[in-house]
């Protein structure tokens, strides 16, 4: 081997020696990281790694048919100040001691929860102690003061040398305050899901998505990086008018103060859609005034004589009896077996079909139903069934009742149903069959909600949806229709027609038909009772032409009450005020007619 070649070997062994020192180092050095070093180094780890948070979705609005806000998500903020802020303590604290005055000036005079001194003290002392997160306000400020706050002369330098900063959080309101609060429905906590009404029904299209942001150490502070951005909810546009709610309402809140009533509930629908116009539930609180706590409208209960328009046309259809047949009443009571029927308005005389329902008689109506559905009770429910009022498909309420009229044991209770007991509906499945026979047949689904938008643009739409084509063949229609005329314009017999010095359901203005009802309630352990009532008014209007249906039903109301003079005349009211306001009224010839258009 030459010099040149062993000079060769001995490089190569040299560089060999010098790489597998430094491997031994490397690999030792990783040793003493990971055993020596071990639980520092994961510390500083975990400094570093990213704090992930979510960057919380605007929710929706709910809007009225005209776009008005019935519910929003409207920004409020927490003020913090990190008062170890470097720039606040240069020059022996400058900065603080020169902006300290004026910022708790402005506090005191746009916030107001405390005077100024109170705030300077209170800024002070944290200052002194060197809180890293004091929080300046004891709750949330509003977008208007957060704006003002702005202005500040210490705050208009910015988070990195004021130390202040906000923090933003969507806080649900309804502008109207408990305008259709039951509707609209609520949600859990500020930011949380839907837990009633339209809130819960829509809560999916309403919430939106959450984005994430990282909180990241970046040039020695910490800064959020947003890393998805938060989608905000969709809107809900509803049926529902807020000046036709705020009529509503407050004829409904007149008419229960009034009576004392332990509650009141009014629909008004509009006839050829289908669409909710409005509706109000109103509740006598402890302290005797009214609010918005349970959603009445679509609960079940006994619906009284309401209930005798469904009975009489099942059974004029079914070919049972003739609008114009005859059937005898008296002032005694009508036994039919262990039961005792009697009427409100007890006579001893002979009334046609069409007079009994105007009239309102029990009696005839349960012996018109028991004669022509004796031994075939089955058929007379299977009979209301075809007429699609207990299909389950009716408005967007989560939780709302279904119809119940269970094929009667017996001909006794088959008596009783005839007129209104042992059936249960909501004051919603009412006024949806009314509406269908002002409907000329058609029965429309209730609808609260026509189309989810998001920034003004639809995204979904609802069209109006027919529950039944036709309830009933056209005569039955025809036969109905006119004695739902005479129980407000046969001043003889029509229980909601005119009285002495009350109009009731008469207008002057607005030509109406429907049907009054009144049930005793039930109470647990005693039965029904002869003092304890359900009023109703059903009806539609102008009769002409129908454009809407409403329903007013009270609970329990004070002595003396009447069905056709508590909520007959509501719905009168209602009805006139509807009018005034849709103008479906024009001028011909200097006369007024109706808008057929």
């Amino acid at each position: 081997m030459s010099d040149e070649q062993r000079n060769t070997v001995w490089r190569f062994a040299i560089i060999f020696i010098f790489i597998l020192i430094g491997f031994f180092a490397v690999l030792g050095k990783i040793i003493y990281v990971q055993t020596v070093e071990r639980d520092e180094w994961l510390k500083v780890a975990e400094k570093q790694v990213p704090t992930v948070r979510p960057i919380a979705a605007t929710r929706g609005n709910i809007l009225d048919c005209n776009g008005r806000l019935l519910a929003s998500s409207m920004p409020q903020y927490y003020m913090y100040m990190d008062t170890r802020v470097p720039a606040l303590h240069e020059k022996n604290d400058a900065l603080f001691h020169a902006h300290i005055d004026s910022l708790a000036k402005d506090l005191a005079t746009i916030v107001g929860e405390h005077t100024q001194a109170e705030y300077k003290t209170r800024i002070v002392h944290a200052y002194l102690k060197g809180e890293k997160r004091l929080k300046v306000c004891d709750h949330r400020i509003n977008y208007l003061q957060r704006q003002a706050l702005l202005e500040n002369s210490l705050i208009k330098k910015g988070k990195y040398k004021s130390g202040i900063f906000f923090e933003d959080q969507h806080r649900r309101i309804k502008p109207y305050g408990i305008l259709a609060s039951r509707t609209i429905g609520g949600i859990y906590g500020e930011g949380g899901h839907g837990n009633s009404g339209l809130e819960k029904r829509f809560d999916e299209e309403l919430r939106g998505e959450d984005g994430l942001s990282n909180i990241q150490k970046i040039g020695g502070r910490y800064e959020s990086v947003t890393v998805e951005e938060a989608k905000d909810g969709l809107d809900v546009l509803t049926t529902i008018d807020a000046n036709l709610q705020d009529m509503v309402e407050n004829a409904l809140l007149a008419k229960v103060t009034e009576k004392n009533a332990k509650w009141g509930c009014c629909i008004l629908m509009e006839t050829q859609t289908g669409y909710i116009r409005a509706v109000a539930n109103l509740d006598r609180g402890e302290d005797g005034k009214y609010y918005e706590a349970q959603n009445h409208a679509v609960q079940r209960v006994e619906p009284g004589s309401t209930f005798k328009t469904i009975a009489l046309l099942a059974a004029l259809d079914d070919g049972k009896i003739d609008i114009d047949d005859t059937v005898s009443v008296s002032r005694t009571p009508w036994k039919y077996f262990t039961v005792k029927h009697t009427d409100a308005h007890p006579m001893d005389t002979v009334l046609t079909v069409r007079s009994a329902l105007a009239v309102s008689s029990n009696i005839a109506l349960a012996k018109l139903i028991t004669r022509s559905y004796e031994g075939s009770a089955k058929k007379f429910v299977r009979r209301i069934e075809k007429m699609g009022l207990m299909d389950s498909v009716y408005c967007e309420i989560p939780g709302a009742d279904k119809v119940r009229i269970d094929v009667p044991r017996d001909t006794v209770t088959l008596s009783k149903m005839s007129y209104g007991y042992s059936v249960e509906l909501s004051p919603m499945q009412i006024l949806m069959f009314y509406n269908a026979l002002a409907n000329n047949g058609k029965m429309m689904r209730p609808m609260l909600v026509t189309a989810i938008q998001q920034n003004g643009e639809n995204v979904k739409t609802f069209r109006p949806q027919v529950v039944k084509s036709s309830i009933c063949g056209k005569r039955t229609l025809r036969d109905i229709q006119s004695a739902l005329h005479d129980v407000v314009w046969d001043d003889h017999l029509g229980t909601a027609a005119k009285r002495q010095w009350s109009r009731k359901a008469q207008s002057n203005l607005v030509s109406i038909a429907g049907k009054t009802g009144t049930a005793q309630l039930y109470i647990p352990g005693h039965g029904y009772s002869g003092k304890h009532h359900r009023m109703t008014f059903v009806g539609y209007f102008p009769e002409e032409n129908p454009r809407y249906t409403c329903i007013c039903m009270i609970e329990d109301p004070q002595y003396p009450y009447d069905a056709g003079m508590d909520c007959g005349s509501l719905v009168r009211v209602i009805a006139e005020k509807t009018m005034a306001y849709t103008g479906c009224y024009i001028w011909k010839k200097g006369e007024r007619v109706l808008d057929k258009r």
